[in-house]
């Protein structure tokens, strides 16, 4: 996607510099590849929401059935992190 963009960037900065049809040209490529690259980037965002939704619901479900566990966790978490800066 990184290079969609460059190359986006580079025609329509070379656009810039030109007139006429290869300038107009040179611009409906460069917004072609930002679409493409917009598109993807809405591609990729949908699915780290299914994602993120799935691990939320997994997480959720291990909370409700471990919750002394995930208490101890935390608490241990929570004191390693307290020791950690507390040097500091």
């Amino acid at each position: 996607m990184k290079a969609l963009v460059k190359d986006a960037q580079s025609l329509l900065s070379a656009a810039a510099s030109l007139t006429g049809n290869k300038a107009d040209e040179l611009r409906e490529r460069g917004m072609e590849l930002l679409d493409q690259a917009l598109g993807k980037a809405s591609k990729y965002q949908d699915q780290a929401m299914v994602k993120g939704k799935e691990l939320a619901r997994t997480a959720d479900v291990y909370v409700k059935d471990n919750p002394w566990r995930t208490v101890a966790v935390a608490a241990g978490v929570g004191l390693l992190l307290g020791v950690i800066l507390g040097r500091k």
